[in-house]
């Protein structure tokens, strides 16, 4: 795949205007309490510290790595904990901060982590992309930026085996090599 068989699907300006409302609402309801913020690597870097730094409370961020594409552009259906390591999260506010919840096997696998583990004050989900259509579990996001068809997305953190990440926009392509 080639950028210039890239198609925009959603531009950064879009990106940076939703990511702005949702730090919004997200500002509402926390007001000044401190917020766990829990990146899942990588896709979802990019979105965290954009929205991250538009909060106003105390936040402290956290990061794991969940894998559960590999190199290709469909999930595997398995979630691979790659590194899961947090620190104590009970009676704390947790935010986690996904790219994009597609079956929602990866969204469900953390929030029961959490769940299993923590007794958390809080815990919402909030992803950059929700892929409704593809969703194989009963787990949606508490909060998402945009709705997405089943296409395969590229950009702002989101790969196809290891590249595109770096784009300031999301985009599909409608064939990938």
């Amino acid at each position: 795949m080639n950028t210039k068989d890239l198609k925009v699907l959603i531009s950064e300006e879009e990106i940076q205007a939703k990511i702005g409302e949702l730090a919004a609402k997200l500002n509402e309801i926390y007001k000044d309490e401190e917020v766990y913020a829990i990146c899942v690597l990588k896709g979802a870097v990019m979105f965290a510290v954009d929205l991250v730094k538009k909060l106003n409370m105390p936040v402290k961020m956290e990061f794991i790595r969940l894998s559960s594409y590999g190199s290709a552009t469909t999930t595997s259906g398995k979630v691979n904990a790659v590194d899961i390591a947090l620190p104590d999260l009970n009676g704390k506010n947790v935010m986690i901060i996904e790219d994009i919840v597609d079956t929602g096997l990866t969204a469900k696998f953390l929030i029961d982590f959490i769940n299993l583990n923590f007794h958390t004050k809080s815990t919402v989900f909030c992803s950059l992309l929700d892929k409704k259509m593809t969703r194989k579990t009963d787990v949606s996001p508490d909060y998402y930026c945009f709705d997405i068809d089943d296409k395969f997305v590229v950009g702002y953190g989101l790969d196809y085996d290891g590249h595109y990440r770096n784009l300031p926009y999301i985009a599909y392509a409608d064939h990938i090599i």
